[in-house]
This record gives structure tokens, C-alpha cells and sequence, in this order.
């Protein structure tokens, strides 16, 4: 299994300046690759100290420069937000730098407050996302291309530079619903899950139906990419409490920032399936809405940690984890005793180990890293 961790540049409660919070994740993207992770990702977000990264590929940039061998990745790029020109050529751009270390993963996004400040229709996110995937893919594909649809009209054109190797042949998609997953399947983006909300049954149903529509193309599926919040404890008191902590916060968060629990988006067309958690919200207290987050997540001992990506893997199939150390206002010093718990008692093992990748009713495993 590949082994990955990601940068989210949060400002949970405004404890730090923005400049002290890069500093300090910087510092912890600077370890990646001598600790040994495989992958560095990051997420685009805007507007709010939910995540301050608004840009990923220059992100992604400045490490490739900083690096050697850490593939680089997405988790995501929001496509509705973008030209899916400029979003192309940046990409090509990431991918010749890093010598082809790229893996992009694209989203649609579901914040009303960054959706309205770019005056981009929500209701339109799910077919805006489709066709600017679609042009994404032609642009890296051919050395010329255009395209004719509801939102972009392009000449005939070509990006430059080339990308290095083949990004359109690493794309994956974290926006999976039924009416998106078919298109997604037909441009040939595997499934990145980016932090699960539904349940790793859920994220399994959804995962197996993008498959069969793979197979039923007469391709095989690639396996999914999982990204998870993980805390890591010497002892299972400090692992409990540091998780409900961190991650609790994070929770209150990501909820100031999508406003999930007011039910708002139970109204926005392609969004209706948010209202489960503006449901679960009225049906429970906060603490135990924190507590369904936390039990998601990868948090407990070294061995605890091992048993739950287990547990998961066996679920999805997946063959590359996504670790997130720093989130919810964890003091630095606590995020980097986190991480580095993870890549020395945790890592090794998952790295180690053969993936067992579901296909279908069938399984087989596959001993590379």
C-alpha cells in the first residue's frame, strides 16, 4: 500500500496568524519525504479559515522543488469553480516540473459561501464538473483539441507546455453520485475519497458501482484512493482524548464552513443527499455527532490504527492512503508527535503489507507498494 499524507492549511479558531499556520505546515510537508510517505496532497478551498489553499497545483509546485520522489496530489481541484483550460495547462505545468509525479484528483465542491463569492450557480456544480473534466481530459490527451458544449465553447487549440508524462491517465474524482458516477467512469477517473461523511458501507456501494460501470466499458477498475483524519496515541486514554479533541474541532469547522447541519442544501439541486447529515444533526446531540466523525476516522494506538485501515481496506479495496496530521487547531507539537507515531509504528507496516483490492465479488492481492 502507498502511504500518503496531506497539507489542509487550517485555521481552526484563528489561534495563529495565516502566515504561522503555512509555516508550520510547511514544516511538516518538508518531512514527508525523508519519513518516508509516498505522497504529499493538499485541498483547494477558499473565503474562510476552514482550509487556505486556494491554489493546489502552485502549492504542489513550490514542493516539487522541494523534492525528489514524493508523488504529488490533489485532493482536489474544484472543476466548476475553474476555466478548464487554465485548470489543464496547470496541471501540464505541475506535471513537467515534478517529472511526472502527478496524481489530480477533481471535486465540485459543496460550500454555498465559496459558490456564491464566485458567482458560479450551485445547481449547475454537477454538470459544470462533467464538462470540465471532459475538456481536462482532451486538453492533456492531444496535441490539439476543442469542444463545443453547454458551458465552454473552445476553438481549436493546444495547451503548452506538454505535460511531462500522462496526468489524464491518473485522474480520479471524489464526487461519485449515481448521476455523475457514469460520466466520471466513461472519462476514466478512478474514485478518491476524500474524508467519508456516509460510512465506509456507503463509500463501498458507491465504489463498486463506479467499477461496474468500469467493467461493463470491458476495463478493469483501478483501485480507490481513501484520504483520513488520523491520530495516533502511545496509550488509548491519549488516543481517545486527543481524537475527540482535534477532530471535534474539526468537525465544528468544516460545519462553520459548509453549514451542513442547517439543512440548507437539502434544497440545491445535486445536493439533497447533504441533508442526511442536517437529519442525523437534529435526531442527535453534538457529541455524538463528533463521535460518528471520530468513528470514520483512523484514530488509537499503533496497533488500534492498523485494525481500522484494515478494517477499511477490506470494505473499499483501496491501495493508497491519504493521512491528515494537522487539523482542528492542534498545537504543532502535537501534530508532529502525530505524524511521526504514524510513520514509524504504523506506516512501515501498511507499506509492507499486499493490498487486498476488492473487484467485484472477488479478491486478489497485489504485494507491490
Amino acid at each position: 500500500m502507498k502511504v500518503g499524507m496531506s497539507i489542509f492549511m487550517q485555521n481552526t479558531g484563528e489561534r495563529w496568524s495565516d502566515y504561522e499556520v503555512y509555516q508550520n505546515d510547511l514544516r511538516l510537508a518538508d518531512q514527508a519525504e525523508a519519513l518516508g510517505f509516498d505522497s504529499l496532497w493538499s485541498v483547494e478551498h477558499h473565503f474562510t479559515p476552514y482550509t487556505m489553499v486556494p491554489n493546489v497545483t502552485q502549492f504542489l509546485s513550490y514542493m516539487a522543488g522541494r523534492t525528489k520522489k514524493l508523488e504529488l496530489g490533489t485532493m482536489v481541484i474544484v472543476l466548476p469553480w475553474h476555466d478548464p483550460v487554465r485548470v489543464a495547462e496547470e496541471i501540464a505545468m505541475l506535471d513537467l516540473l515534478s517529472k511526472g509525479r502527478t496524481i489530480i484528483g477533481f471535486g465540485r465542491g459543496a460550500a454555498t459561501v465559496e459558490y456564491d463569492s464566485f458567482r458560479v450557480p450551485m445547481e449547475e456544480s454537477r454538470d459544470r464538473f462533467v464538462e470540465a473534466a471532459e475538456v481536462v481530459v482532451k486538453a492533456l490527451s492531444n496535441n490539439r483539441f476543442s469542444h463545443d458544449g453547454r458551458f465552454f465553447q473552445i476553438p481549436e487549440t493546444s495547451i503548452r507546455p506538454r505535460p511531462f508524462s500522462h496526468p489524464e491517465k491518473r485522474l480520479y474524482g471524489a464526487a461519485v453520485s449515481p448521476d455523475t458516477a457514469e460520466r466520471m467512469a466513461e472519462l476514466g477517473l478512478g474514485v478518491l475519497v476524500a474524508v467519508p461523511l456516509h460510512g465506509w458501507d456507503a463509500v463501498a456501494q458507491d465504489v463498486e458501482r463506479h467499477n461496474g460501470i468500469i467493467r461493463a466499458a470491458g476495463k478493469d477498475p483501478v483501485p480507490p484512493i481513501v484520504a483520513s483524519f488520523v491520530y495516533v496515541g502511545e496509550n488509548k486514554k491519549e488516543a481517545r482524548e486527543g481524537a475527540r479533541k482535534h477532530m471535534g474541532n474539526y468537525w465544528g469547522s468544516a460545519d462553520a464552513h459548509y453549514n451542513f447541519s442547517d439543512g440548507h442544501l437539502k434544497q440545491v439541486k445535486g445536493y439533497e443527499h447533504y441533508g442526511v447529515i442536517a437529519d442525523n444533526a437534529e435526531k442527535s446531540t453534538p457529541e455524538q455527532g463528533v463521535q460518528d466523525f471520530v468513528s470514520l476516522q483512523v484514530a488509537g494506538t499503533p496497533d488500534e490504527c492498523l485494525e481500522q485501515i484494515r478494517i477499511m481496506q477490506e470494505k473499499v479495496g483501496f491501495d493508497h492512503l491519504i493521512s491528515v496530521f494537522s487539523y482542528g487547531g492542534m498545537p504543532p507539537e502535537e501534530t508532529e508527535r502525530n505524524m511521526r507515531l504514524f510513520a514509524t509504528e504504523v506506516m512501515p507496516k501498511l507499506q509492507n503489507q499486499g493490498a487486498t483490492v476488492t473487484v467485484g465479488s472477488s479478491q486478489h492481492t497485489s504485494a507491490a507498494k
